[in-house]
């Protein structure tokens, strides 16, 4: 496969993942907003800082008020990361692949472009509104995921496709679990209450984590929700359970487990090792924001890697 095309189909991947969780966070949060006081900075600046775009945000806005963050995240132009922008980029890619893809997941995409296209136009979106754009984004993503697994040949495309999702998806999980232990938490005295509860609650529903967590550990607690998102084997949202999947995808474009055969499957073999062989209270001792902040990167130098060792194309030497 062509390394312009491989790069085409791991990007369009990864905007598509990047556009769905931007939508699982907002929506979890418009949600929270409504029960919780209406300190608007408290409850949306750590959406914006979960991208990086803070300071995106800043030149453009000077505080983070609820309807200025949702424009932000989901219809600014001017920010690369918005969801508008997310899917389009995604559907330029899809188009400029259209031989690889199926006419069902083209169709699916376009549909997707036409839902932010007819939101966007709106020049203000009501709180109901506000909602069902959200549902209609993570639904219309996951029908799309559906697709793509079903009618989708399990070759160096596929590979390349699932390769971008999940490095997007790691370093999702791991924001947003960064931010929560940073920004959301007031005080040391609001450990255990009523509050914090409610926001690691807000936290696993962000990522659709809620009831197979209570399923294995049943009672809420911060480090048992940590361990989960990030070393849990079985749950197909945490950093490791990504890092497993993205390893063996890397593994069947490489043709090889032994070993490896390029910088970009050395360091996510050894990254998906640090996780497989340490403990929670490892990482809370040494500090989680500090584990966490590795780790991201860490996946941002996996990405590089992967361009290097797959996308890149270098000049000829004689």
């Amino acid at each position: 496969m062509l390394g312009r095309v491989a790069n085409t189909i791991y990007w369009m991947n990864r905007y598509l993942e990047r556009a769905e969780n931007y939508a699982r966070f907002m929506d979890v949060n418009f949600n929270l907003s409504l029960e919780l006081s209406p300190n608007e900075e408290q409850q949306w600046k750590p959406l914006v800082v979960i991208t990086g775009d803070w300071p995106l945000y800043e030149s453009l806005h000077e505080k983070a008020e609820k309807n200025k963050v949702i424009n932000f995240m989901a219809f600014e132009s001017e920010n690369p990361n918005s969801i508008c922008n997310c899917i389009i980029n995604a559907r330029e890619n899809a188009r400029a692949i259209r031989p690889e893809i199926t006419k069902e997941v083209w169709e699916q995409i376009n549909a997707l472009y036409y839902l932010v296209k007819k939101a966007s136009e709106k020049k203000r979106l009501n709180d109901s509104e506000v909602r069902h754009f959200f549902s209609d984004i993570k639904n219309g993503c996951q029908l799309l995921y559906g697709i793509y697994d079903a009618t989708i040949s399990r070759n160096e495309g596929w590979n390349f496709a699932k390769l971008g999702q999940l490095i997007e998806r790691a370093d999702k999980t791991s924001r947003v679990l960064d931010v929560k232990y940073h920004l959301l938490l007031g005080s040391a005295k609001q450990v255990g209450s009523s509050l914090d509860l409610i926001q690691w609650t807000a936290l696993l529903k962000s990522v659709s984590a809620y009831d197979m967590y209570r399923k294995k550990y049943g009672k809420l607690s911060s480090t048992s929700i940590a361990e989960f998102l990030i070393l849990d084997t079985d749950f197909p949202r945490s950093i490791l359970n990504c890092l497993i999947r993205a390893e063996q995808s890397i593994v069947r474009l490489c043709g090889s487990s032994f070993g490896y055969c390029n910088n970009a499957q050395r360091q996510l073999g050894a990254l998906k090792a640090q996780l497989e062989f340490t403990d929670i209270n490892d990482i809370i001792a040494k500090g989680l924001h500090e584990y966490l902040d590795d780790i991201q990167g860490k996946l941002n130098d996996i990405s590089t890697a992967i361009y290097e060792a797959f996308f890149s194309i270098e000049p000829h030497v004689n």
